[in-house]
């Protein structure tokens, strides 16, 4: 029986050709540059992060044809969703190397997905940017794995010691999916935190992928009065945790700290007021005040109707990047030349700012400390302290 996932992913991928380019657009390049564009649009939570990924790939591809960026090099983009499944993911590398003949991915959603990817195109020689994938360690899989999404563990210490000094935070309890990769990764580097700043844990609770009452570990919680929570949970699960919390009437001094998975535009649709004074640490913010910034800001809302989150602002400097890694490579096919001239890019200016590669290939750009504002559904720069 044939897979209908690769085969609808067959049509979406044609279908992502025809949006992404002009008309004319490969008829008039000698050169064209396959792409592989791995997310997840369904798939629960992981949806949330993924079609906004998509979004702003597509924003920057258009753009980048548009001003003829590459010269006579087109690109040619095959998006495939992988439903938030490992193994569908594993897949999806597997046909885009192995026969679409991609020169670069752009994605997973998911650091469980990607653990699972990352070694095919590693091994094929063929480079990966993550837009969404914090979990440590995850460029050691190789010298071809890329992110421009902050790692956790460079993210959370800064906003955890923030709580402490704005908060006088002293207790803390934690709650974290078990079974995503992500979120576990997110523990470990709360917990870490946590160690190294001398605070109590009062209490660690868990729930699985799915888990939609979380009233039984919240009043466990409650019971312990901590001065914060610390969330290691992705949007869907971190908005029903806020909500369910004020409705058991937790102490309204207590302090969220969510992980990076919890900067998502949908945090605020799924939580609302309940979202209110959640700190979180990021690379961006749509009020980040920056002129590419502010611009790229402007052209997803006229494109989408929508204010962009971190995700589309990773996704969209993962497009520039590799289309400029391209440039410079002056090849369509070469992926090893692509790479290398990617390794070597140290001064772009992007969306999230200024920044080159870390020795492990992260982005070096420096984290922010952001805070909730459920009313008006966005996340703001946190006062100093």
């Amino acid at each position: 029986m044939p897979d209908l996932r690769l085969s609808r992913r067959r049509v979406l991928a044609l279908s992502a050709v025809a949006t992404l380019l002009p008309r004319s657009g490969l008829g008039q390049t000698s050169k064209v540059a396959r792409i592989g564009l791995v997310q997840s649009t369904t798939g629960g939570s992981a949806a949330l992060y993924g079609t906004e990924q998509k979004q702003a790939i597509e924003l920057a591809f258009n753009e980048i044809t548009k001003a003829r960026t590459l010269g006579d090099i087109a690109l040619q983009a095959f998006h495939a969703d992988d439903g938030a499944d490992r193994g569908q993911t594993v897949n999806i590398f597997q046909r885009l190397i192995r026969q679409d003949k991609v020169v670069a991915i752009l994605g997973p959603t998911l650091s469980n997905s990607a653990f699972a990817a990352d070694p095919l195109a590693q091994q094929a020689g063929i480079p990966v940017i993550a837009s969404s994938n914090t979990a440590p360690n995850l460029t050691k899989i190789g010298d071809f794995i890329f992110r421009t999404s902050v790692p956790e563990d460079q993210v959370f210490p800064t906003v955890l010691a923030y709580g402490v000094r704005k908060h006088g935070v002293k207790r803390v309890a934690l709650i974290y999916g078990i079974d995503d990769a992500l979120t576990r990764s997110a523990h470990d580097v709360q917990k870490k935190a946590v160690d190294a700043l001398g605070l109590e844990s009062v209490g660690i609770e868990t729930y699985q992928r799915g888990d939609v009452d979380f009233s039984a570990q919240l009043t466990k919680i409650k019971a312990q009065k901590p001065d914060a929570i610390i969330l290691g949970a992705l949007a869907e699960e971190g908005a029903a945790i806020l909500r369910q919390a004020r409705q058991l009437n937790l102490d309204p001094k207590t302090v969220f700290i969510g992980c990076n998975a919890n900067i998502s535009a949908k945090l605020f649709e799924l939580a609302g007021p309940a979202a209110d004074g959640i700190l979180v640490g990021a690379s961006w913010f749509a009020g980040y005040d920056t002129p590419r910034s502010k611009a790229f800001v402007e052209a997803y809302r006229k494109r989408y109707g929508t204010t962009p989150d971190i995700y589309a602002a990773q996704g969209y400097d993962a497009a520039y990047l590799i289309a400029e890694a391209i440039r410079r490579a002056g090849t369509a096919t070469d992926s090893r030349a692509i790479r290398d001239k990617l390794a070597g890019i140290t001064d772009f200016e992007g969306v999230l700012g200024r920044f080159g590669w870390s020795p492990e290939r992260d982005a070096t750009v420096t984290p922010k400390v952001l805070i909730g504002d459920g009313q008006a559904k966005v996340f703001a720069a946190a006062p100093a302290v």
